[in-house]
């Protein structure tokens, strides 16, 4: 049974990998400010994932709990492929909540190492979000300066 695990998980980790590596080349495509939306919409969906009951099947259906991992990084993956903008960055977020609580407590290190370049990528949408808050000028400053 150990083997057929490990061979499960390597099929996993090959599939993520693949996804992952679009998906990263969408967020460094983005302008910062749709940096900073993607980061504020990843945050969400990392959370509302955490709350359910299976953080790692979030954005499947019911029907499809049992199998060995969700449809929420296809799901994800679908949506960041769209030539709409809103619906892509959706998926980008989707996909980024959905990975990472399926690699987050994995025994598994291919897929230990995907967390940890996930986690690279979404230190680097924080960063994204702090510098580009801390930027925006606020309502009393845009007056003043006008």
């Amino acid at each position: 049974m150990r083997i057929v695990s490990q061979i499960i998980a390597l099929s996993r980790s090959r599939q993520l990998g693949r996804q992952f590596r679009e998906i990263e080349r969408i967020v460094d495509s983005l302008p910062r400010r749709t940096r900073v939306q993607l980061g504020t919409l990843t945050l969400r969906e990392i959370g509302q994932a955490s709350r359910s009951e299976f953080p790692h099947l979030y954005g499947t259906s019911p029907e499809q709990r049992y199998l060995p991992w969700g449809e929420g990084t296809d799901v994800g993956y679908a949506r960041a492929r769209s030539d709409n903008a809103e619906v892509a960055i959706r998926g980008v977020a989707l996909w980024l909540a959905v990975a990472y609580h399926e690699t987050k407590d994995s025994p598994h290190l291919k897929l230990q190492l995907q967390h940890r370049h996930l986690l690279k990528v979404l230190h680097g949408l924080k960063e994204a979000h702090r510098n580009g808050t801390e930027a925006a000028p606020t309502r009393g400053n845009s007056l003043a300066a006008a």
